[in-house]
């Protein structure tokens, strides 16, 4: 479990844990991930709160926009795995998937939702999984007795700053997405045209 998620279950500050973990006072394990964050492994909060149900799987799920990223995708991955592999996971499956997070049209990711063997999807940050409407996923997935786990959650706490970006995020989308759609328009009535 991340350090803000173990402090906050502990009822300790944030900076203090860290400073355990670099001094290696920490109480429980711990270990640090080639990218440098640290990763608690307290036995009473990883295997008592959330048991994956017999026969279910957990899926690191790695995203990213544009193909220019696979190195990205390829070390989100990686820190994927190795967050699941601590989580107590022993062969984790890995799908990469490379879209917006603005739309729907995720092959993979729709597949891994309407799967009900996955019991539990770990992604690397809410807006790798979705940019809008994610909460909305999560209830539906807890209602079937699912989970999805934010390894960084660094989001904003506030639900106004939250809403605010995805309202603005979802009114960019459309803009820019608008000026695609009429300069390929044009284009396409000047190739009639011309022709």
């Amino acid at each position: 479990m991340l350090v803000k998620e173990w402090a906050r279950l502990e009822g300790l500050h944030p900076q203090t844990v860290w400073k355990w973990c670099r001094q290696g006072t920490m109480p429980v394990p711990v270990e640090q991930t080639p990218t440098g964050m640290w990763l608690i492994h307290d036995p009473k909060y990883e295997t008592a709160s959330h048991p994956n149900p017999a026969g279910s799987r957990t899926v690191c799920y790695a995203r990213v926009s544009s193909g220019g990223r696979k190195g990205d995708l390829q070390r989100q991955a990686d820190r994927l795995k190795a967050f699941a592999v601590g989580m107590g996971v022993e062969h984790p499956e890995i799908v990469t998937e490379t879209g917006s997070g603005m739309d729907d049209k995720r092959r993979k990711l729709n597949r891994l939702l309407s799967d009900p063997t996955v019991g539990t999807l770990v992604v690397e940050r809410r807006d790798r999984f979705a940019r809008m409407n994610m909460g909305l996923v999560e209830s539906a997935l807890k209602a079937q007795g699912r989970r999805i786990i934010v390894v960084d959650d660094t989001e904003p706490d506030d639900d106004l700053v939250r809403d605010m970006t995805e309202a603005l995020t979802s009114f960019c989308a459309r803009l820019y997405g608008r000026r695609a759609a009429k300069r390929k328009t044009d284009a396409a009535l000047r190739a009639a045209r011309d022709a």
